[in-house]
Formats: C-alpha cells, sequence, structure tokens
C-alpha cells in the first residue's frame, strides 16, 4: 500500500520514504561537499604523496563512501522517527559528526594539512563512537548501521596518521 509517501513493511511499520530519502540526501549531500575538495587533489597532489603498504586504490573510496553515507541516512532515518528526548542528544552527535567528515576532506585534501587533517579525524572518531552509544540506546538497527562507517573511519585514520608521518 502507497499513500503519500508512506509505505508499509512486511511487519505493518509505516515506512515514510520521503522522509528516508531526504535522510539519505543529506548525509550524501556531506560527501558531496567534501568531495569538492577530495576530487581535484586526488590526481594531482595526493597522487603525489608517500602512502603506506595498506593503502587501498583510489577508485575504492567512492563506493565505499557512497554505500556508508546511504547506511548513515537509514540510520538517521531509524532515529529520526522514534520521537523521543534522548533523540536530541543522538542527533547532536550525529550533526556534529557528519560535519567533522565533511570538514576533514576540506582540510586534509582542500587545506592540505595532513597533520590537522588527524586531529579533526580523530575527534570524528570520537563522535561517531558517542552516536553510535546513544543510537543503541533508541535502536540496535540504527547503531549497527553505523558499525562500518566508524570501522572505516578508524582505518582512514591510520592512513591519515602513515601520510601524515611518510610526509
Amino acid at each position: 500500500m502507497v499513500s503519500y509517501g508512506v509505505l508499509y513493511n512486511n511487519m505493518h511499520r509505516k515506512i515514510n520514504v520521503l522522509k528516508l530519502i531526504g535522510a539519505i540526501l543529506i548525509c550524501q549531500t556531506a560527501g558531496v561537499l567534501g568531495s569538492t575538495a577530495t576530487i581535484s587533489a586526488i590526481p594531482t597532489w595526493y597522487a603525489t604523496l608517500n602512502k603506506p603498504l595498506f593503502s587501498p586504490p583510489n577508485w575504492v573510496f567512492g563506493p565505499v563512501w557512497i554505500t556508508l553515507y546511504t547506511m548513515m541516512g537509514m540510520s538517521l532515518y531509524i532515529v529520526w522517527e522514534k520521537k523521543k528526548k534522548i533523540c536530541e542528544e543522538g542527533l547532536c552527535y550525529f550533526w556534529i559528526q557528519l560535519s567533522l567528515n565533511a570538514l576533514w576532506s576540506l582540510i586534509f585534501f582542500g587545506a592540505r594539512n595532513l597533520w590537522f587533517g588527524f586531529v579533526i579525524i580523530i575527534f570524528l572518531w570520537i563522535m561517531i563512537l558517542k552516536t553510535v552509544i546513544v543510537f543503541k540506546k533508541l535502536s540496535k538497527k540504527a547503531a549497527w548501521l553505523l558499525v562500518p562507517y566508524l570501522l572505516w573511519v578508524s582505518f582512514a585514520s591510520l592512513l591519515n596518521l602513515a601520510v601524515a608521518m611518510l610526509n
């Protein structure tokens, strides 16, 4: 049954499709904002940097981030739908980490500041962890949707540190 952007899943819970798409688009927009600095820097400046052996090929980053931003949007949607007081704390952490996510790309790739990028990504990691902890109180599914993101940012933090140390 479809009615004004609302679908029902097999357990008869309403899914507000427009709100879900909006949540995903918000997260993807943060990625687009960060990519404005990244896209031009990858084949030029970033290509000249010394990288550790565990650095993945550049083509991996795009699909991984698109997937992660989609999962972040799904997680955001689940918590938005809860409408509980504790959601405010979790959403506050979510907005902070999303802002830090975009800021990291602008600092690391745009400003080409490897060490300040590392500082930003550590704060980003902390805010993701706080978001996961609060989201878990609201929805285990919302929290689990953010775990791959936390793991990827853990890896990205090590990569950022290694690149900073090698250059």
